[in-house]
């Protein structure tokens, strides 16, 4: 399907379920751009649950945004429990409008919710000529190097950098062995997931995906993902005085509560430091002395991260493939909703 006409089906969606127009396509707009990305644990396969929650109550359709600068380049977004695409959008603006007059600029966010893939926001920043960086918290999925039951999310990482003619590099990764979007996206699908991804509820581990949901998600890297899980809690949970740990809420369960999830942004202005045509170039040039290493053996060669997620733009770019499970939970979102069908 063209992602326009995607975007559009999202956007009628969001509008049904009582978020204003204008919002309504920008909401779309990052949710379809996951898509685009190739990570579809993290875009329209999203959308029943967003809606859902609009419709219960348990998301706000149209929360009060408004930052609270609290220094010169810092500043404090209640949520407001807004959607968490929304909600992030604002905060990474708000950040980027701090660094063009600070140079740089650190935003906290609390009660938000889930915000999807959070190299978008990121990415927003380097269109701008600035470097990004995004952490969010999540609902417990994972347990600390040691333990056995869920405690942190799978709390990931976003870090973007301007390079040349938009070919930015873009390093984009949770603290866990695998985003949790890809095992409820298996369980969604019917699929095993592999080895060393998850444990169950007893801790052991196991390759079915829907007994993983009921275990936890393992670190990325051992103690390493544990600590870096912790620094994120501690940016994105205590420091904006959100939720944390097994107090964020879980938004797959039947709960009416706001999940109480936070963020953390940061944009900094590459100007002051070098002039931007001037990094571009030495990105590009790292870049070409990272891809001119000699190849392992058996490699099909060296990637930037990024790179693979604009080839697959570019691919997607005229049509993007959705699953039939998904297919089908859309069409029911949209009955649910009101909304107009979406049309293959």
């Amino acid at each position: 399907i063209h992602p326009t006409r995607l975007q559009n089906f999202c956007a009628g969606v969001f509008a049904a379920c009582g978020i204003r127009s204008a919002q309504s396509l920008r909401a779309a707009e990052i949710l379809v751009d996951a898509n685009r990305q190739g990570l579809v644990t993290h875009g329209v396969s999203r959308l029943p649950v967003y809606a859902a929650c609009l419709r219960s109550g348990r998301i706000n359709p149209n929360p009060s945004l408004v930052m609270e600068r609290r220094a010169a380049a810092l500043g404090l977004v209640d949520g407001d429990n807004g959607l968490g695409l929304l909600v992030a959008d604002e905060a990474m603006r708000q950040a980027m409008a701090l660094a063009n007059d600070s140079g740089a600029g650190f935003v906290t966010v609390r009660n938000s919710s889930h915000c999807g893939a959070v190299s978008y926001y990121c990415r927003q920043a380097t269109a701008q000529g600035k470097i990004g960086m995004a952490f969010t918290n999540a609902p417990s999925a994972m347990p600390p190097w040691g333990g056995s039951s869920p405690y942190f999310g799978t709390n990931p990482i976003a870090i973007a950098f301007p390079g040349p003619d938009g070919e930015d590099v873009v390093v984009d990764l949770s603290t866990s062995v695998t985003a949790r979007g890809r095992i409820i996206q298996a369980a969604r699908e019917g699929r095993s997931i592999p080895e060393g991804w998850a444990v169950d509820r007893a801790g052991r581990p196991t390759t079915d995906p829907k007994r993983a949901l009921e275990g936890a998600v393992l670190p990325m890297a051992g103690p390493k993902g544990y600590a870096l899980a912790l620094a994120v809690e501690l940016l994105a949970g205590v420091l904006a005085g959100a939720a944390w740990g097994t107090h964020v809420g879980w938004m797959y369960d039947d709960g009416a509560e706001p999940v109480r999830i936070g963020h953390a942004f940061l944009a900094i202005d590459v100007a002051p430091l070098v002039a931007l045509p001037v990094f571009t170039q030495r990105v590009a040039l790292l870049v070409a002395e990272i891809k001119s290493q000699p190849v392992a053996a058996g490699s099909q060669g060296i990637l930037i991260p990024g790179e693979r997620r604009r080839e697959s733009a570019r691919r997607n770019a005229d049509g993007i493939e959705l699953s039939d499970a998904v297919d089908s939970e859309l069409a029911a979102c949209a009955e649910r909703a009101g909304a107009t069908a979406l049309v293959m």
